[in-house]
């Protein structure tokens, strides 16, 4: 499901949120001192940011997003993190919204399904 009008602006809200909660550590700590495990977590965090902005490939992003902030929270690195995860995981069951990519690509399907009736 791709919901528009007001849930769809609430899931755009959403996705803006999540993209810069992940942005902002980053560009906090640009200094690049971080351990070698934390850069590629922090990498794949600004990939999937952009990712995220966009609404492409949005359960795929989420749930790398959900998993690499459960990793920072039990690394304890703070409990954004853990509000970070959470985030990502209602983007992950609540999808991408009709104002993204996801939706332009795999769009609204209906399915219909005839009931064939035996003729007496």
């Amino acid at each position: 499901m791709f919901p528009d009008r007001w849930p769809g602006v609430g899931l755009v809200l959403l996705r803006l949120t999540l993209a810069g909660m992940l942005v902002q550590p980053v560009v906090q700590h640009w200094s690049g001192h971080w351990p070698p495990f934390s850069a590629v977590l922090f990498c794949l965090e600004l990939g999937c940011a952009g990712l995220l902005l966009f609404g492409l490939w949005t359960p795929i992003v989420a749930c790398l997003i959900t998993l690499a902030e459960v990793v920072f929270f039990v690394n304890s690195y703070g409990s954004t993190h853990l509000l970070a995860a959470s985030l990502g995981l209602i983007v992950l069951m609540l999808g991408p919204g009709a104002w993204s990519i996801d939706s332009r690509l795999f769009g609204r399907r209906r399915i219909h399904i005839e009931i064939l009736r035996r003729s007496s």
